[in-house]
C-alpha cells in the first residue's frame, strides 16, 4: 500500500484537492466550487464528500495517511480559520475540528503562503534549503518564512505578513485598513494601480490606454510589456523597485539562502525577475549582498497549491515519526 495525503486548496471561487504522495506526485485531482456564500460546516461537508468520491479509484493500493489544508486567514496553531475575506464565515471557525468528525486522520490548516512554502521546500526551489522565503504575488501578497529548517508562524500563528509591511505611511489604501501596504504595489491589483497613475502622469502612446480599468489585467500588462509597450515596461520597473527594497528589509530579518517569488505576476518571468532583483541588491546591506538568490518557484506538477497543502500535512507526519 502506497501512502498518500490530501492537499486541499481553499479559494474563494474554487477549492481544489489532489492525493499527492511522499515524492510530491500529484496522483488524483479535482475541484469543487467554493460557494463562498454558505457556511463552514456545509463547504466542508461537501469537500469530504468529494474527496471520498475520488478515492474510490486509489482504494485498495493507497492508503490515506493525513489532511492538509491552505486557506485564508488560516492559524495553524489554533487550527482555524478567522474571518476570511471573500468567505461567509463569520468569527473563528474550527476547520480541523469540522474534517475530524470525517476522519480520524491527522489533519492540518496554514494560510497558503506558509503551505507554499512547504511546498517550495519538500518538492520545489528551495528543496534542501533550511533558511528561504517564499513570496505569493496573486490578488494578494502573501509570504512564508523558513529559518533554521522551520517555518516561522509566530506567537499567535500568523507570522510572516510580508505584504502587510509599509511602503509609504501615506500611500495607496489597502484592503486590510490601512495605507501604503507592499499588497497594494506588488499584487496583480498593485501594478494595474500603478499603470493607471503613470498613464495620468506620463504622455507616452501605449496600447493600455484604452482599457477600463476594472477590465485591465497583469497579464494584460505582462503582454504589452513584452511588445515593448513603455508604460507596461514602467510599471514593472516601479512594481521591482518597491518590491526588490522591501525584500532587501526582509534579507535582513531571517537572512536567507534564498527568496522565491510564486504566483500569477511572478509568471512575467524577467520583466519582474530583472527589476526586483537589482533593486534588491542596490538596497541590500553590504553584509548580504550578492548572496541571496531570487528562484522562480519550482513547483511545476499539478496544483502548486495543492501540493503545498500536501507538503504541509508530509511535513507534519515526518516530525511525528508514530503518526505515519
Amino acid at each position: 500500500m502506497t501512502a498518500v495525503v490530501v492537499g486541499i486548496d481553499v479559494g474563494g471561487t474554487n477549492t481544489k484537492f489532489g492525493f499527492v504522495d511522499k515524492d510530491g506526485r500529484c496522483l488524483r485531482e479535482a475541484s469543487i466550487l467554493t460557494n463562498a456564500h454558505e457556511e463552514a460546516t456545509m463547504f466542508v461537508s461537501r469537500v469530504v464528500e468529494a474527496i471520498q468520491h475520488e478515492f474510490v479509484s486509489l482504494r485498495g493500493t493507497h492508503m490515506l495517511v493525513g489532511i492538509g489544508i491552505g486557506a485564508p486567514n488560516a492559524n495553524y496553531y489554533r487550527g482555524t480559520v478567522e474571518d476570511p475575506p471573500n468567505l461567509n464565515w463569520k468569527g473563528v471557525v474550527d476547520v480541523v475540528g469540522l474534517f475530524k468528525k470525517y476522519f480520524t486522520l491527522p489533519v492540518v490548516i496554514t494560510n497558503d503562503a506558509n503551505a507554499a512554502a512547504l511546498g517550495e521546500g519538500m518538492f520545489g526551489a528551495a528543496k534542501g534549503m533550511k533558511d528561504y522565503i517564499v513570496i505569493t504575488l496573486g490578488t494578494g501578497v502573501g509570504s512564508g518564512l523558513v529559518a533554521n529548517g522551520q517555518l516561522i508562524y509566530g506567537a499567535s500563528g500568523f507570522a510572516g505578513e510580508l505584504g502587510h509591511t509599509i511602503v509609504d505611511v501615506n500611500g495607496r489604501w489597502c484592503g486590510c485598513g490601512r495605507q501604503g501596504c507592499l499588497e497594494t504595489y506588488a499584487s496583480a491589483g498593485g501594478i494595474c494601480r500603478t499603470v493607471f497613475e503613470l498613464l495620468a502622469m506620463r504622455r507616452d502612446e501605449s496600447e493600455l490606454r484604452s482599457i477600463p480599468f476594472d477590465q485591465l489585467t497583469a497579464k494584460m500588462i505582462t503582454e504589452a510589456a513584452r511588445r515593448g509597450d513603455r508604460i507596461a515596461k514602467e510599471a514593472f520597473e516601479t512594481t521591482g523597485r518597491i518590491l526588490g527594497m522591501k525584500l532587501a528589509d526582509a534579507v535582513a530579518h531571517t537572512n536567507p539562502e534564498a527568496i522565491v517569488l510564486f504566483g500569477g505576476l511572478a509568471n512575467a518571468g524577467d520583466l519582474i525577475f530583472e527589476p526586483t532583483h537589482r533593486y534588491m541588491e542596490k538596497f541590500m546591506l553590504n553584509i548580504f549582498r550578492n548572496k541571496v538568490k531570487l528562484l522562480p518557484s519550482g513547483l511545476t506538477e499539478g496544483n502548486t497549491a495543492v501540493l503545498g497543502a500536501a507538503a504541509l500535512i508530509w511535513n507534519e507526519l515526518s516530525s511525528k515519526p508514530h503518526s505515519s
